[in-house]
């Protein structure tokens, strides 16, 4: 079976719940704290309870962080390809969960961000492994420039996925276009899909979800497959020229944080054991569900207990 390699940032998220956010310059009081690892290690964890077999290939710092990911990885059978980084600790982000489960993020930066070529390439990716990139990494020169090159050398049958996340619309145009050109697989929410047409002049006439999809893959190389999710109401999915809305399960949500990596994980894992894209998604979808009922964000359900939520669903 195909691996999963994710080499992304794996960060320790700080969760913090509080009645609402504080006006600019005032005070709240929270109601909980928590620290998770997070970050890459909620996508790798979900595809791991999916059954695919994971690796990170991102930098892990040295110190009670650095510690924190190591444990959640390696609990979860994930490899490390990389070596921790000495004399740095992982970086955090700050979570801030209200009532309605919405979050705001705060991120610090710390050894994640120290990734060579050399190191990525412990993780030997094979024809047919799926292998993740966040557009965070592409943010900055010093994770950028090594992820770029890496994957330049990678084997034409590696699958590179991509997660744009927020910041990939307003990367520099050589830099997006040359990710594009190396994406096979784009998965991301609405907002960031529309935000990346937008910023190409490119948006289709409507929102509608199948279209901005639809329009994503002309980016990607090759017979590329898009996958954009529209929170509870499900995701869309353009693979072998057809567009398919594949709807969602919705939920009362507890805690948001971390849906999406969830639903990238377990799509991964079911595309990796063979699983048709329209049925890898609704899989996904269900474990984005059952995800938003619990707190943290690498909590995401075993393939198991999403047979279980479908089976009730189907019995309702």
């Amino acid at each position: 079976m195909a691996r999963v390699i994710h080499t992304g940032q794996a960060l320790v998220d700080v969760v913090i719940e509080v009645p609402d956010l504080p006006a600019r310059g005032q005070n709240v009081m929270a109601t909980s704290v928590t620290d998770y690892a997070g970050g890459a290690v909620t996508v790798l964890v979900a595809a791991a309870r999916f059954g695919a077999e994971c690796v990170h290939a991102g930098a892990h710092g040295t110190g009670p962080h650095g510690d924190l990911v190591r444990r959640a990885l390696t609990g979860e059978g994930i490899g490390l390809s990389a070596p921790p980084v000495p004399e740095q600790d992982t970086g955090i982000c700050v979570v801030l969960i209200e009532p309605s489960a919405e979050r705001t993020f705060v991120t610090t930066l710390g050894a994640e961000r120290q990734i060579t070529g050399e190191w990525l390439a412990t993780s030997a990716p094979r024809p047919g492994d799926l292998v993740c990139v966040t557009g965070f990494s592409l943010a900055l020169e010093q994770t950028g420039v090594p992820l770029l090159a890496w994957l330049r050398t990678l084997d034409e049958g590696v699958v590179v996925v991509l997660d744009p996340g927020s910041a990939f619309a307003g990367l520099s145009p050589a830099v997006r276009e040359e990710m594009l050109a190396l994406t096979d697989v784009w998965t991301s929410n609405q907002e960031e899909a529309v935000d990346l047409l937008v910023a190409l002049d490119r948006a289709p006439g409507s929102h509608d979800l199948a279209a901005v999809t639809a329009a994503i893959a002309p980016l990607l190389r090759g017979e590329a497959v898009t996958i954009v999710r529209d929170g509870a109401a499900g995701c869309a999915v353009f693979a072998a020229g057809e567009t398919i809305v594949v709807p969602g399960f919705p939920q009362t949500p507890v805690d948001t944080n971390g849906a999406g990596d969830t639903h990238t994980g377990a799509l991964m894992a079911e595309v990796a054991a063979g699983t048709p894209w329209a049925e890898g998604c609704r899989r996904a979808n269900a474990a984005a569900a059952i995800k938003v009922t619990r707190r943290g964000p690498a909590t995401a359900p075993t393939s198991s207990e999403v047979d279980a939520f479908l089976a009730e669903v189907s019995a309702r």
